[in-house]
């Protein structure tokens, strides 16, 4: 009987080692490590001033169709929803943070952070009931459905061409605005006004017809 008592007591033992590792084998799985290798995937470095940058940050997520929900010298964070089917919503929630590079404030490191959340349309009936004095409540069979949207997943996306895209955008960005600055420096791209009637020589006025 002992020796029967001791088996079950080790199957029991077993099982639920068995268990344990079976469930933290899952965790292990669903998890994605982290390899803290590459830097260029959430970030690019500017040689220029991070105001600057910044602004060339939310003018990029403007022309994309995001909403700009806070923009300051340093940081910027816009928001885009979607729609790929009829119950389901997506929202896509964009951070850009410009750090100065500590080099006279003249240099920049953009750091950028995505994050996608999926929502989805639940359903919930509700019955109408009506008080009745000497019985009680009374349940009628009008029902009403309350839609509302439920957060189902939510997960920071780390593809590297989406990043891609983005910092090619702020680039543009940035060289329409270096172009424009030295347009305004340049002083040969000034164009002399235009001399005035009254101020054109006399032999221009008498060839004139």
């Amino acid at each position: 009987m002992t020796t029967t008592r001791a088996a079950a007591a080790a199957i029991v033992a077993g099982a639920a080692l068995l268990l344990a590792a079976c469930a933290a084998g899952g965790s292990r799985l669903r998890l994605e490590p982290e390899a803290f290798g590459s830097t260029t995937t959430h970030s690019r470095s500017f040689d220029l001033a991070p105001a600057t940058a910044c602004e060339a940050a939310r003018r990029a997520l403007l022309s994309q169709g995001f909403v700009i929900v806070a923009a300051d010298a340093e940081r910027v964070t816009g928001r885009k929803y979607f729609q790929p089917e009829p119950e389901m919503h997506m929202q896509i929630e964009f951070h850009t943070v410009c750090a100065p590079d500590g080099r006279g404030g003249k240099h920049t490191i953009a750091f950028v952070n995505a994050l996608q959340d999926r929502y989805a349309l639940k359903k919930s009936n509700n019955s109408a009931s009506v008080g009745v004095g000497a019985i009680g409540s009374l349940s009628l069979p009008f029902t009403s459905s309350d839609d509302s949207l439920v957060k189902v997943a939510s997960e920071t996306i780390t593809s590297a061409p989406f990043y891609d895209r983005f910092f090619r955008l702020l680039q543009r960005f940035l060289a329409a605005d270096a172009d424009i600055a030295n347009t305004k420096d340049d002083p040969a791209t000034v164009i002399a006004p235009v001399a005035p009637e009254a101020a054109r020589p006399a032999s221009a006025a008498a060839s004139a017809p």
